[in-house]
Order: structure tokens, then C-alpha cells, then sequence
């Protein structure tokens, strides 16, 4: 038996937490880099003059490059495995950053951001990849390690904004460099184990491909895919609403500072963080649909009441909606990658990506929405979509998928 084999052996038997913890903290520094775009919005209106539509083309620049690239990248890499692509694409971010820092009008942030959003449809896929080759028999705890890292990057952003950019304004931004050069050195580790378990995997999945006279329902498995993504339409809508502008509907709600208002969206981030760990293990338990459903369906009636709130009642709502929310992020993704086994890539690009994709459509319509007809309207009209979760009722259940496969 070669290491390779034993690697694998050890895999499937239990998770391997050390790569597990490092690919999230990777994760982590990743999308904090992607943080400080929306946690830089308030600086850029104020420095540069940009008005709301133009700052949802930003974050459209960002999400939509991220979103495109995802599955292409992860088809891609399903067929040909790149472990040092991980590396590479934070590599980009790097270079990204460095250019957002000095940018000194509209056009330029946006040709930065596209250096980052590429770097970040380089590594999603890819580093969901590593997770699931580290899972064991523990997928929905490993999606949520792996996950969890990436929202607590990006609910570091309100922090980010309050420590960084408010006392040192855009430059700020150039200690992000150092973040990115730090992921790219755990990177190049991960990249080394990544390629030898793909070895094994990739020999697997063969054996099992010449063996298998299954046949699936793909008509079945076509419509499932296109309710998920309808789940994660509202979502990520929703999500992106709070994420971009609800800190300017706090301070124009409740008079409060740029400061005071990022803790509004901090809170929310970082409970939806606690949420996506939690997802995952509570759905290897009861089920990754019945996980989803709860995650949509639950917050709706305090969605609905948060644009009407006070200040503080409205800071512990967006806690609660920011933990049911979330909960269901890592698990929509190991749905997905069951769904279609053996497309591991192309699965959490979609899945993801199209997180990023529809936030980025979001942040425009939004954008635009609140510059014709305010933010109070807005912000209704986007409390509710978690609503749309009754669909999730047309899911098959995870026992129905796994029959398809058996």
C-alpha cells in the first residue's frame, strides 16, 4: 500500500482537522480581503463622491466575476485538479489589494477588484474541493469548518472599517497585501496534500465509474438544482442588503456614526458565522433539507419586522436572523455536491458562486432601488425574501437522493 492509498484510508475513516482547520482560516483571510470592498463603501462615497449606483456596481464587479468564474473554474478542475491554483489565486487577490489602496478614481477600483474577484472564484471551488477530500464521513462538519471561515472573513469587514479605514481612510486598505501574502504560505502546504489525495480520489472515482450500471433521474436532478438556486437567490439577496446598505439605513434611522452602524452589520456577519458552523453537524443529524428549510422559513417574521424596530431591538434581530440565515450556507453546498457526485468543483462553484452572483445582481438593483425610492421602501421590499423558503418543500428529501444513488 503506497502513502497515497493510506492518505485515503485515513480520509474516509475520520476527518482530517489539521487540513480542515487551515484550509478555513484560509478561507477566513480570503474573503476578509473581499470584506474590505463593502466595508470601504462608506469611505468611497465620502472621498471620491460615488453615489449608491455606483458603489452597487462595485460590489457587482466583484460578486459577478466571482460568480461567472466559480463553476467554470470548478467544472474545469473536476476534469483536470490544479492544487496550486489555490495559491495562485490569492496570488491575484494580492495584487488587487494593492491596487484598491491606490486607486485614485472609480474605473481604477473597479480594474482592482476584478484582480480580487478572480482570485476568489480561483479559491472557492478549489478549497471546497479540500474540504470535502478531508471530510471523512463528515460532510456537513467539514463544509461548515471550511465555511464558517469565509463569513467570519466577511464579518470582519464592520471591524475592518472601524479600526482600519476610518483612521487611515482608502490606503488602509495596503495592510491587506500582508493578509493575502499570509494565505497564499498556507496555501502552497495545503496545495502538496491536496495533490496527493486527489491522486487517490481520482483512481476511486474510476473504479466506481467502470463498475456502476446506476441509472438517475437527471430530469429529477435538473429541477432539484433549480429550487436550491432559487433558495439561493433569496439568501444571498437578503444577505447583500444588510451586508452593503443597512449601514446606511442605521445611521440615517437612528443617527448614528459610520463607526456605530458597521456594529449593526458586524453582529449580523458574525452570527451568521456561528450560524454556518452549526449548520453543517446539525444537518449530518437531521437532514440537509430540513436544515434548509428552518434556516429560510424561521428569520422570515423577524425580517419582516426589522425595518419597523428600534435601534436596540433591531441590533439583537439582525443577531437571530444572521445565525438562522447563515445556517444553512455550508449545507446547500454538500446538498448540491450529493445531488451530483463526482462534480465536486463544478458544484460548490455553482452553489457559491452563484451566492456571489446573485448578490452581485442584488447590489445593483438595489442600489438603484434605494437611489429612486429610499431606504425604508428597500429595505421592506428585501425583508421578504427569506419567504421564498416554502419552496424548499420541493426538494426531495436527502433519503430520496441517497436511493438514487444507491
Amino acid at each position: 500500500m503506497n502513502s497515497a492509498e493510506k492518505k485515503k484510508i485515513i480520509t474516509e475513516n475520520k476527518p482530517v482537522y489539521s487540513i480542515l482547520f487551515i484550509i478555513g482560516m484560509c478561507h477566513l483571510l480570503n474573503d476578509s480581503l473581499q470584506a474590505v470592498i463593502p466595508a470601504m463603501f462608506p469611505i468611497l462615497e465620502r472621498s471620491l463622491g460615488l453615489t449608491f449606483t455606483q458603489l452597487g456596481i462595485i460590489a457587482f464587479a466583484l460578486n459577478m466575476l466571482a460568480s461567472v468564474m466559480q463553476p467554470v473554474i470548478g467544472m474545469y478542475t473536476d476534469k483536470r485538479p490544479m492544487p496550486y491554483a489555490l495559491p495562485l489565486g490569492l496570488t491575484s487577490s494580492m495584487i488587487g489589494m494593492l491596487g484598491l489602496a491606490l486607486s485614485p478614481n472609480f474605473e481604477m477600483i473597479l480594474i482592482s477588484v476584478l484582480f480580487i474577484g478572480l482570485g476568489s472564484a480561483t479559491f472557492h471551488p478549489e478549497g471546497s474541493r479540500v474540504a470535502f477530500l478531508a471530510a471523512g464521513p463528515r460532510r456537513g462538519l467539514s463544509q461548515s469548518i471550511f465555511q464558517v471561515g469565509g463569513n467570519t472573513g466577511q464579518a470582519l469587514a464592520p471591524l475592518i472599517t472601524a479600526l482600519v479605514l476610518v483612521p487611515l481612510g482608502q490606503f488602509g486598505a495596503i495592510w491587506f497585501t500582508l493578509v493575502a501574502g499570509l494565505a497564499v504560505i498556507f496555501l502552497l502546504y495545503i496545495a502538496k496534500w491536496y495533490g496527493n489525495q486527489m491522486t487517490a480520489y481520482t483512481n476511486e472515482r474510476k473504479k466506481e465509474a467502470g463498475t456502476s450500471s446506476r441509472s438517475v433521474p437527471k430530469k429529477a436532478i435538473v429541477f432539484t438544482l433549480l429550487i436550491l438556486i432559487f433558495m439561493v437567490f433569496a439568501r444571498s439577496w437578503y444577505q447583500n442588503a444588510i451586508s452593503n446598505f443597512y449601514a446606511f439605513y442605521a445611521i440615517d434611522k437612528y443617527s448614528l456614526s459610520i463607526a456605530e452602524a458597521q456594529i449593526y452589520i458586524f453582529l449580523f456577519l458574525l452570527m451568521g458565522a456561528i450560524g454556518t458552523f452549526i449548520g453543517g453537524p446539525l444537518a449530518d443529524r437531521f437532514g440537509k433539507r430540513n436544515v434548509i428549510l428552518f434556516s429560510l422559513l424561521a428569520p422570515a417574521p423577524l425580517t419582516i419586522l426589522l425595518p419597523f424596530v428600534g435601534q436596540h431591538v433591531a441590533m439583537g434581530m439582525l443577531c437571530i436572523i444572521g445565525l438562522l440565515l447563515l445556517s444553512s450556507f455550508s449545507v446547500t453546498v454538500v446538498y448540491a455536491q450529493e445531488l451530483v457526485p463526482g462534480k465536486i468543483g463544478t458544484m460548490s462553484g455553482l452553489i457559491v458562486g452563484l451566492a456571489f452572483g446573485m448578490g452581485a445582481i442584488g447590489s445593483v438593483v438595489l442600489g438603484a432601488l434605494i437611489d429612486w425610492i429610499g431606504l425604508l421602501p428597500t429595505m421592506i421590499f428585501v425583508s421578504l425574501l427569506p419567504l421564498i423558503g416554502i419552496l424548499t418543500f420541493l426538494l426531495p428529501k436527502d433519503e430520496t437522493v441517497a436511493k438514487w444513488y444507491a
